[in-house]
């Protein structure tokens, strides 16, 4: 009975705490309003009171799981290391973990719902721009210190993210051939070049 009331103290979170985890054990196919509403013990309808759509509890499910990464991210662009570890560290933290990954397998079904749920785009905008502009913060410290060459910081930070979205596609979605650790080398390659930086 207790663990039922602790449940509803923060409703929003554990839904999206119960979505992440169904995700995380079963993949995008197998999380339904059912499913999830089982999981929680609750009803689909309730979990419509919080959020009116699938559409909406992923996209909440994604920006809960961002908010949860975002304090790291801000770290490692802050930290006091040289640039180019920073730069490789922000890499790192981007591309997905493994085939399945679950923040990234809620960006992709995202992506694909915004063509149908234009109304999706904006939050989605938004996320993205948090890490366009870490990076661009990143680059412009690694050039103030003379670590960088000077160039266009947002321009860099368009072309690389790019570069990480395909790269990331590719090992979510589990591509036979594609490694992890080479498409990183891909990127921080194109980043040394780009930052003329001596390999």
């Amino acid at each position: 009975m207790a663990r039922e009331r602790r449940r509803l103290d923060r409703p929003r979170e554990q839904m999206l705490e119960a979505a992440m985890a169904a995700i995380t054990e079963n993949g995008l196919a197998e999380l339904t309003m059912a499913g999830l509403a089982r999981r929680l013990g609750t009803s689909g309808g309730h979990i419509l009171y919080y959020f009116g759509s699938k559409d909406q509890v992923l996209l909440e499910t994604l920006r809960w799981s961002e908010d949860r990464l975002a304090p790291r991210r801000r770290e490692l662009v802050g930290r006091a290391a040289p640039a180019i570890e920073r730069l490789a560290a922000y890499v790192d933290l981007y591309l997905p973990t493994g085939a399945a990954d679950p923040r990234w397998l809620l960006w992709v079904d995202v992506w694909s719902r915004t063509i149908a749920v234009p109304e999706l785009r904006e939050t989605q905008a938004d996320l993205d721009r948090s890490w366009h502009e870490d990076l661009v913060r990143l680059v412009e410290s690694g050039v103030a210190a003379g670590e960088f060459a000077p160039l266009d910081a947002e321009a860099f930070s368009v072309r690389l993210r790019a570069m990480l979205d395909g790269f990331s596609t590719q090992i979510v979605i589990g591509v036979p051939g594609v490694d992890r650790r080479g498409l990183a080398a891909h990127a921080m390659g194109y980043s040394r070049e780009a930052l003329s930086i001596d390999s």
